[in-house]
């Protein structure tokens, strides 16, 4: 009987036997899991709404003249879609009061985008499951 050569090739291993405790892949993460990222994207999203919150405050304060309080307070009376609450003395100070609150009309939709996104798609996995267990051939 001929020698058989393996070329440097090793034989493939057996498959391991399936972990019994394994979840399917279209089941819905573990509530700790879960938990863990939608915290991951709250920080994140609380991140992006304080760093921008800064901008107003920071601009506020140089290109109008306001003391912190008022920057803190017209900056987060535009962030939230209220209004300035001072008159801007000048043309350089509505420029900037008109851009941050276009930036802000931007920002407050998609802290709440992010704040939602893990629930959302938690939602819509779990009714994606129920379809697909109540229809024929779908999944047991």
């Amino acid at each position: 009987m001929p020698a058989v050569r393996s070329f440097g090739v090793k034989p493939m291993a057996t498959p391991a036997e399936p972990r019994p405790h394994r979840r399917r892949k279209s089941d819905p993460m573990p509530l700790r899991e879960f938990s863990r990222i939608a915290l991951r994207f709250a920080v994140f999203a609380f991140g992006f709404l304080f760093t921008a919150l800064g901008i107003g405050v920071l601009g506020y304060r140089h290109f109008v003249g306001l003391d912190w309080i008022d920057s803190l307070l017209n900056a987060s009376m535009i962030l939230t879609g209220m209004g300035p609450v001072n008159q801007m003395p000048d043309d350089e100070a509505k420029i900037f009061a008109s851009c941050y609150a276009i930036f802000s009309g931007i920002v407050y939709p998609g802290f709440a985008a992010i704040i939602l996104y893990p629930f959302l798609h938690r939602a819509l996995a779990i009714f994606h499951l129920q379809t697909l267990e109540g229809q024929p051939g779908g999944e047991d």
